[in-house]
């Protein structure tokens, strides 16, 4: 079985790199592809789908599960269209758009590298004026059309939270600070949507407000930019690939205080995965005069009635697991032979752990499956059967898994099993009753 040194190298993978990745080894495929596939919409195979959930699980204990002071919600992704006009979305949630006379394509302006000169055929000075693109999603509820019927796919998960603070606060008796969280699908029709699967059509938000007195919103704003850069490294993110970029402002939302970015370095710069904004009172404030109903908080305490502030921490789930994959990939040498490793952060990776018997044999067979029955309860898992164990633990390499459980000849003589490092490669031999044991220590 392999041994040798693991030596890590930092090329960075390109873009193209990681997308032939993700459809090779299921994490990724085009949305519709034997129909000539929808651009900028895209399905999560069975391993992508086990990474992201992994994200999202993580960003919930850290939000929720950890803390005391934070409640889950998740609200329709269809709201009254009164909704929208209240939070200011229907007439200001708009991007600058224009189109180039020579070609027709459409772009966003405000991302064109050079706003005189179109990206797709290289005219110059041949856009059109540009206009407010308003980006949100129409639909209509019952069978007739009309614009009494008009309602909007949300764009973002918060305005359900906001129109919820009074049932939630009743609800759960909760006082002041508290923060509601809540993980669900947006919908934005982008103008230009792009780099694989970073900016889509359709996406996963992970967002929570955290309500707190007007007076102590710049220290919360301040813990809550320090507690988010924190998280994505504490699972495993290179720290040189990250970055805080407070927002100037003329880029500041119509609701906000102050926002700042947490940047990644991806394969074409730096980019957004996460905004923490303190967006003031403006939202309870504008579904109050817009609802007729007082969301204003009375404090028992010094007996006044006001409007919170609130803090917003909002990240995209399916960019942040985009970031991770690519943080994650490295090409490096195991005894002169190349190898392209995922080394991702355990609590992410889609599989912990694989088993692969050292031979197709029965007699190897029946003691690797009725392991894999036994760590399933606690773990998910592969068993691998197929081509030399060599290819076998390159498979594993390529899609992250953590931990190879080898079952060879000797485990019928002595009982134990080989365990492999994804990140190391090196080598543990294991008695079989002390797996679990090994590989819940090893997997924290």
């Amino acid at each position: 079985m392999e041994r040798g040194l693991a030596l890590p190298t930092s090329m960075p993978a390109s873009l193209d790199t990681i997308a032939a990745l993700a459809k090779q080894r299921g994490f990724v495929f085009q949305s519709s592809e034997i129909y000539g596939g929808i651009r900028s919409a895209y399905d999560y195979g069975p391993l992508g789908v086990l990474l992201l959930r992994n994200v999202k699980d993580e960003w919930w204990r850290a939000m929720v599960q950890e803390r005391d002071d934070i409640v889950g919600l998740d609200s329709a992704i269809l709201q009254a269209r009164k909704v929208w006009q209240a939070s200011g979305h229907e007439s200001v949630f708009t991007d600058p758009l224009v189109e180039c006379r020579n070609c027709n394509q459409r772009f966003r302006l405000d991302k064109l590298d050079d706003p005189s000169v179109c990206p797709n055929c290289g005219a110059r000075d041949n856009f059109t004026e540009a206009r407010a693109f308003n980006l949100m999603f129409r639909t209509h509820t019952g069978p007739v059309e009309d614009e009494s019927n008009l309602i909007y796919l949300r764009p973002e998960t918060a305005q359900g939270i906001f129109i919820n603070f009074d049932n939630v606060r009743r609800s759960n008796r909760l006082k002041l600070p508290f923060g509601v969280a809540q993980i669900g699908k947006s919908f934005r029709n982008e103008i230009t949507p792009g780099q694989f699967v970073f900016r889509t059509r359709e996406f996963e938000q992970m967002e929570m407000e955290y309500f707190c007195r007007p007076e102590d919103a710049p220290a919360q704003f301040d813990y809550w930019v320090d507690s988010r850069h924190r998280w994505y490294l504490d699972l495993g993110m290179t720290p040189e690939n990250l970055r805080i970029r407070p927002h100037e402002a003329d880029e500041l939302s119509h609701y906000s205080a102050a926002t700042v970015d947490v940047e990644y370095n991806f394969p074409w710069g730096w980019d957004e995965l996460e905004g923490i904004a303190n967006r003031t009172d403006f939202d309870l404030r504008q579904h109050t005069e817009h609802s007729g109903i007082d969301l204003r908080y009375f404090d028992e305490d010094s007996k006044d009635r006001f409007f919170p502030y609130v803090i917003e921490p909002a990240a995209g789930a399916t960019r942040a697991t985009f970031a991770f994959l690519i943080d994650a990939y490295h090409e490096d040498k195991v005894k002169g032979e190349a190898r392209t490793v995922v080394r991702l952060h355990p609590r992410l990776a889609p599989y912990k752990l694989a088993i692969l018997p050292l031979s197709k044999k029965a007699e190897l067979i029946e003691p690797a499956q009725k392991l894999a029955t036994e760590l399933r309860r606690h773990f998910m898992l592969e068993v691998d059967l197929t081509q030399s164990i060599g290819k076998r633990y390159r498979r594993q390499d390529e899609i992250g898994t953590p931990f190879c459980v080898t079952v060879d000849f000797e485990t019928l003589e002595d009982q134990a099993v080989t365990i492999r490092h994804r990140d190391s490669t090196e080598q543990d031999r294991v008695a079989m009753t002390r797996v679990l044991d090994f590989l819940s220590g090893a997997l924290l």
